[in-house]
């Protein structure tokens, strides 16, 4: 796999979730951070949208970051217009190229949607600035069509050419079918997009980088409209320890990032969630604690201190002896078999009433009850 240029989303994408809005200082501390971190790319808003997402995408292209910065456009010259006024030096001109979008936006006249193109890459360039193409609901387009636009748009003047599964309607093996035709076809890198309606947005990323895309969109969190997009703690995670691809981004705050995206959004990350969530590196079953006490690498893919994280073992319903002991000798506590295996009792019997695991000191809470019952039933 080549070298991979992730520019995420999360400022544009990301923000479009239903019921989330930045404000300015949280669009700037979310940007520096990514750029902190490494993040090569960020798509830092709409400027057409008005004047407060102006004043926070113009407060960010002043930082001086390192990361390029890019502004969301449809291919209308006032939305560009908009853009150069907040200050940025790269565009993404976006149209759509089904015939679902072209018939809903552009009454089906889809030579209309090529003149305006034209016209609006044109313009930009004139203005000195650098140009990339989105084919919106890529994935849904007539392949000829799809292949008609990008070309024009690479003879036309755009550097990259952004594929859209806009509805997340593909799998990985339709995604490497369709993006590698794309990739043969074209001089100008391609790009990624893709959207999790199927749970599939980060498999989506990889096949599409697998089949020669160069550039992928991601969101912290896979925050995102609907169902939300590819995860940028997961396609740089997954490309690092499964490609052996090492993006250069600094992986170890990955979970401080994901925590000021899940304040700045409102949105809970699932405990279960891959990489940034709760429980990616918590253990409970007997059979997988005791594993992880011998050989972490038994139930874990990479170390937990790799992504930000600290391995938690906990005791609830289903933990097993090994795990017991273990946590309970860690607070000077050496329990004989016999108690051990009462104790374990009285967990597990507490963890379905309270319908969660215990913490540790309702677990030496639970040890004194035991021992005081023990001592009771002896007198």
């Amino acid at each position: 796999m080549n070298q991979v240029l992730v520019n995420d989303t999360t400022l544009r994408d990301g923000e479009q979730a239903a019921g989330v809005a930045f404000n300015l200082q949280e669009k700037v501390a979310i940007a520096k951070f990514l750029d902190t971190i490494g993040v090569h790319e960020l798509e830092v808003g709409i400027p057409a949208m008005g004047e407060e997402e102006t004043r926070a995408i113009s407060a960010i292209t002043q930082l001086d970051l390192q990361a390029k910065l890019l502004g969301w456009n449809r291919a209308v010259i006032s939305d560009i217009q908009a853009s150069i006024a907040c200050g940025l030096k790269r565009v993404h001109i976006a149209i759509p190229v089904s015939g679902i979008q072209i018939a809903a936006k552009f009454h089906g006249q889809w030579r209309v949607t090529l003149q305006q193109l034209r016209d609006s890459i044109n313009f930009a360039l004139d203005k000195g600035l650098w140009v990339s193409v989105g084919g919106e609901d890529s994935s849904r387009a007539d392949e000829n069509f799809l292949l008609d636009v990008a070309q024009y748009a690479q003879e036309w003047g755009a550097s990259r050419f952004r594929f859209c599964d806009t509805v997340g309607i593909l799998d990985p093996f339709s995604t490497y079918t369709k993006v590698k035709r794309l990739v043969s076809a074209l001089v100008i890198p391609v790009e990624i997009h893709t959207h999790n309606d199927f749970g599939l947005a980060t498999a989506n990323a990889l096949a599409g980088l697998k089949a020669g895309a160069l550039s992928v969109n991601t969101t912290v969190n896979g925050l995102g409209e609907r169902a939300g997009n590819a995860a940028l703690e997961e396609v740089v995670m997954a490309l690092k320890r499964i490609y052996g691809v090492n993006l250069g981004i600094e992986t170890p705050r990955l979970l401080e990032l994901s925590r000021l995206v899940a304040a700045a959004s409102g949105s809970h990350v699932p405990p279960w969630k891959a990489i940034v969530g709760e429980n990616a590196f918590a253990h409970e079953a007997g059979i997988h604690a005791h594993g992880v006490l011998q050989n972490p690498t038994t139930y874990e893919p990479f170390a937990p201190q790799e992504v930000g994280w600290e391995r938690r073992l906990v005791v609830g319903k289903h933990s097993g002896r090994h795990l017991l002991s273990s946590i309970l000798q860690e607070h000077g506590i050496f329990l004989s078999s016999q108690e051990t295996q009462s104790v374990l009792d009285a967990v597990r019997q507490e963890s379905v009433e309270k319908k969660r695991s215990l913490t540790v000191q309702e677990l030496l809470d639970l040890v004194q009850e035991q021992q005081r019952y023990s001592h009771a039933t002896i007198r």
